[in-house]
């Protein structure tokens, strides 16, 4: 059952309550605190300009264990090399804009809209969302960012403009921030060749809930 939000009203049905593919609700708005209302509960939004605000919380969900993530010897030398110099926080901006406007193979357009983008940025100034820098000199090559809720980084996005950099921003995440979980959300080949694997939304919502 897709459940119609009141635009008044700060609050989600339970997200057992998604349809198959995960989408639970429809509407509302994207103030910092129903987005924070949302990722506190398993929902994140995911639509486009051709629809309205849609709200989802997949079951089950698809997630990188930190220290499970997995790194091919190729990567591993790469990393060692130092091609690439990587920051956090720096440039949240450049990053979900890269995101929004790369092309990606088989994608026509983008679900970061320019209310997402707008949504975002106020999270990052909050102090809710963050940004990982992946650069090659001085070029901005690859990033991601996501919210980060109670030791569970929410990835929305990543990029890469050369080969490896988005793989090299997740294993940062991975690496070098303390965190519980990194919710992927949905399956893809690319996440799953880096240790991603399937979690029931119960026990992912065990983990999100718990105090670390």
């Amino acid at each position: 059952m897709v459940f119609e939000l009141d635009s008044k009203r700060l609050e989600f049905p339970h997200p057992s309550y998604a349809e198959e593919d995960g989408l639970l609700a429809i509407g509302g708005d994207l103030s910092a605190e129903r987005l924070l209302l949302a990722y506190s509960n398993g929902i994140f939004p995911w639509f486009s300009d051709e629809t309205p605000i849609l709200w989802y919380a997949p079951d089950p969900r698809f997630v990188i264990y930190p220290d499970k993530i997995k790194i091919s010897k190729s990567m591993a030398s790469l990393m060692r090399k130092n091609i690439f110099s990587i920051t956090i926080d720096q440039h949240f901006g450049q990053v979900i804009q890269h995101c929004a406007s790369i092309q990606r193979k088989g994608q026509h357009g983008t679900w970061i809209t320019r209310d997402m983008m707008e949504a975002y940025t106020l999270l990052f100034e909050k102090g809710y969302a963050h940004s990982i820098e992946v650069w090659k000199e001085s070029s901005l090559v690859g990033g991601l960012y996501g919210v980060l809720i109670n030791g569970v980084f929410c990835g929305e996005s990543m990029f890469s403009k050369e080969a490896n950099a988005s793989k090299a921003a997740l294993i940062y995440l991975a690496q070098e921030i303390e965190l519980k979980l990194i919710d992927c959300q949905f399956h893809t080949p690319h996440l799953a060749s880096m240790g991603g694997e399937f979690l029931s939304l119960s026990n992912y919502l065990t983990i999100l809930t718990t105090d670390q």
